[in-house]
């Protein structure tokens, strides 16, 4: 049986691209597949970039809470948090020492900062090592990615291959499992969802504050008695994500009749959000009312993923020669 693992940035409330494309499937893939499932919240990876332990902390929250609401079922999957597997700052060392730094030089994490190197931190440099522990703790299988993310993966086994051609088999090399990142989820001024461009929708907000931000959603200028084009629209966009096809194909209908505004279809895709994240979102408030549910989620899973840690890391240690 494959061991699956996945880490997620904590970065707050997860938006809704982030549900679609991130968090949906990955639960998917967890309640279908008859394999070991590992989903950790990379909280000290989010140390090279935020300074602020408050954050921090409402960060991590906020993204266990929004997976936890969303149906990951905590007794299929191993789910906790890096930090509290502390095993894996040691074996981030270990790797460290197995990797030229040359080749850290030329990861995308530290090629895209430098540009601007006086803003690069030493953590972030050695993030692919961090990275690399997070995998291979866990004698990790198999490793969803998207494109973007399979060098990190490749410097994993290629790390991993090093330690074991000169301190013998220790690691398990992982294979990568690429996700379907084609499709690109639209936010509020029509390019690519992203916290950084502040264009998200949470579908976690209470009801007008999320009816505000759909409502916000940048529209042409067409009067409401002409034919649109849904295809240039990000409200029918999204719409057309989240609805059945028969629902999809009436919008796109009135679209192309004309005598619809967009503020229409806005509401029509608020309502939407409401109906199709209901018991998420009751959830969601329920766990932000009951925070001892996520903590012990999340010590649970820090207890499942410490037992195999530290007998990796004792192979590791004994490899070495301590």
């Amino acid at each position: 049986m494959a061991r699956i693992l996945t880490g997620i940035q904590s970065t707050g409330v997860p938006h809704l691209g982030n549900i679609l494309g991130a968090v949906l499937p990955a639960i998917k893939l967890a309640k279908k597949s008859k394999s070991d499932s590992y989903l950790f919240i990379a909280d000290l990876h989010s140390l090279t970039q935020i300074k602020d332990g408050k954050s921090l902390i409402e960060n991590n929250f906020a993204t266990a809470a929004a997976w936890l609401a969303c149906g990951l079922d905590v007794n299929k999957t191993v789910f906790y948090k890096q930090s509290d597997v502390g095993e894996v700052t040691e074996l981030a060392w270990h790797l460290s020492c197995f990797y030229p730094y040359q080749r850290l030089t030329l990861a995308h994490s530290f090629k895209d900062k430098q540009s601007q190197i006086n803003t690069v931190n030493t953590g972030l440099f050695i993030y692919p090592m961090l990275m690399a522990a997070d995998i291979l703790l866990y004698d990790a299988e198999i490793v969803p990615v998207g494109k973007d993310q399979l060098q990190h993966l490749e410097i994993t086994r290629d790390v991993a291959a090093r330690f074991n051609n000169l301190m013998g088999e220790t690691f398990v090399i992982p294979k990568p499992f690429l996700t379907d990142s084609r499709q690109q989820i639209l936010g509020t001024n029509g390019e690519k969802m992203s916290k950084s461009k502040n264009n998200i929708i949470n579908i976690f907000l209470p009801k007008e504050k999320l009816r505000k931000q759909i409502m916000s959603i940048q529209t042409d200028s067409t009067p409401l008695e002409k034919s649109k084009d849904p295809k240039k629209c990000t409200v029918f966009h999204l719409y057309s994500l989240l609805a059945s096809e028969n629902d999809s194909r009436d919008l796109k209908n009135k679209y192309l009749a004309g005598g619809m505004g967009y503020g229409e279809a806005k509401q029509l895709l608020y309502e939407l959000l409401l109906k199709k994240f209901n018991k998420e979102r009751d959830r969601f408030d329920y766990l932000y009312k009951n925070p001892q549910e996520v903590h012990s989620a999340l010590t649970l899973g820090a207890k499942k993923a410490s037992v195999l840690a530290k007998k990796v890391l004792e192979r590791v240690r004994k490899a070495s020669g301590y």
